[in-house]
């Protein structure tokens, strides 16, 4: 392995490669467990075991909607490394390193935001249900059920959370 190292790249070089590989993969593992799901068929643990109001209603219409994802610190933090790594080895040592290492961080944040916002994105519905008493109702969760015009469904209701069901 030494002679690969010394003949291809500096230590230091592969270094910071692996340093960045490594939080690259360290923040991708926690973009995924980081994620709060929409869908009406997740409870999460602080809804458990809590009273819910139930109303009946007919689902007047079903339109596909997108659910932006989340912008937490882990997509910048990981990009801004990988961004400073990557920039500051290219100057090729003293001043012209350093800045170029910052603008490499910030690139990289941006960059490493935008992809995180994107990989935790979901697919939506926004569900009109005419409830029994003629109240119109609109809910927004994750698409991992299909509702038709017209199906008769459940609305429930508790702890600031409604979701649609059968």
């Amino acid at each position: 392995m030494k002679q690969v190292l010394s003949s291809s790249l500096p230590a230091s070089h592969w270094h910071h490669a692996i340093t960045a590989a490594s939080l690259l993969l360290a923040a991708t593992l926690l973009a995924g467990c980081n994620t709060l799901s929409s869908s009406g068929s997740v409870y999460s643990p602080h809804q458990t075991r809590g009273e819910q109001t139930v109303r009946m209603g007919v689902v007047e219409s079903v339109r596909e909607v997108m659910i932006e994802g989340s912008q937490g610190p882990v997509g910048a933090i990981a990009g801004g490394v990988i961004g400073a790594t990557g920039g500051s080895s290219v100057g090729g040592g003293g001043r012209t390193s350093n800045v170029l290492g910052v603008l490499g961080a910030v690139g990289g944040g941006i960059a490493g935001n935008a992809i995180e916002r994107k990989l935790t994105e979901k697919k939506g519905l926004e569900i009109t249900v005419k409830l029994d008493n003629g109240e119109l109702r609109a809910i927004t969760q994750e698409a991992d059920e299909v509702f038709r015009v017209g199906e008769r469904v459940r609305l429930l209701s508790g702890q600031g959370v409604t979701r649609v069901s059968r």
